[in-house]
């Protein structure tokens, strides 16, 4: 009783402080992320010093939810958190951004999934050791009751697929649009997908029997998503809607860290499209995200101004 009690506490802390009326619900992984910057990462049996490192939330959900909360809107991340005592430092990093938590498993004694993530200073590239989402999978039973009340916009990332269905499934028949964020091919997207209606993919999502990016363009306009683009880092991103099809141009930067740029990209666009023609929110997105690109780990470039 005691987490569910402090969850709903959470919830309105939240609202009083941020009192926008666009509201989001960010739906997949939670992970506890600890960022090293580095000459390089380590070879076999080599030590290494970083010269800087920082902690955070982190998760493409989780992200994504911190920049859709950064830009003045509501947002909660639904996933599994628990009461393990390093959720600690997952609370206290996404009470700071103002997001909220609604937990599937609150009760759960287990350590939160923790990314290790090395960037390499010179070239912003970085190297992730991790757990995902697969030892921490929640049922649709778990989910709280009115959990879409008010919401505006949700993001799915197919870390919590069985939950992801039901809240596809709902979001569609309340006419809430349902953006999901194609990292990588996950098992149970092809569920989720009729009822998709933003399909925002990175240039390594294959789904099955899909090889080029027009194999997987076709792909998803089969599920008659009206919406599809795809992301190729600094290059242009490529988009296909039900009127047109064509590239956005990217903003050309120095990157010092490239690590959750597509998750930052992701909430942006959330925030962008309730407003915003998809090709304008396309290129609104690319820029917070490239500008997020400028600073080291996921949090900086909200701190300080580009």
């Amino acid at each position: 009783m005691t987490n569910g009690s402090s969850k709903i506490v959470r919830l309105s802390v939240v609202e009083v402080q941020n009192p926008k009326s666009d509201r989001g619900l960010f739906v997949g992984l939670v992970t506890l992320d600890l960022i090293y910057l580095a000459e390089s990462a380590p070879k076999n049996n080599q030590k290494i010093v970083a010269t800087d490192y920082t902690v955070a939330a982190g998760g493409p959900a989780t992200n994504a939810a911190v920049t859709f909360s950064h830009l003045g809107n509501q947002a909660t991340v639904l996933g599994v958190v628990g009461s393990h005592p390093m959720t600690q430092l997952i609370r206290g990093d996404l009470a700071n951004y103002k997001v909220a938590i609604a937990d599937l498993e609150p009760t759960t004694d287990l350590a939160p999934p923790v990314s290790s993530i090395i960037v390499t200073q010179a070239t912003g590239e970085r190297a992730v050791v991790s757990i995902n989402a697969v030892k921490t999978q929640a049922s649709s039973a778990s989910i709280p009751p009115d959990i879409l009340q008010n919401v505006n916009i949700v993001l799915i990332d197919g870390h919590q697929m069985a939950v992801s269905y039901f809240i596809a499934q709902a979001a569609k028949a309340k006419n809430i649009p349902v953006v999901i964020d194609g990292g990588s091919w996950k098992p149970g997207f092809e569920q989720i997908l009729p009822f998709v209606d933003y399909a925002i993919c990175s240039a390594n999502f294959y789904p099955p029997n899909c090889q080029t990016g027009e194999d997987v363009f076709a792909y998803l306009a089969g599920f008659n998503i009206s919406y599809i683009a795809i992301t190729h880092g600094q290059k242009p991103i490529e988009y296909l809607s039900r009127t047109a099809s064509g590239i956005v141009d990217v903003p050309q930067i120095h990157a010092v860290d490239t690590l959750g740029a597509g998750d930052i990209f992701h909430g942006a666009f959330c925030d962008y499209i309730l407003r915003e023609s998809f090709t304008d929110a396309l290129a609104l997105a690319a820029k917070i995200a490239a500008d997020s690109c400028k600073f080291f780990g996921t949090r900086r470039w909200m701190d300080l101004k580009c």
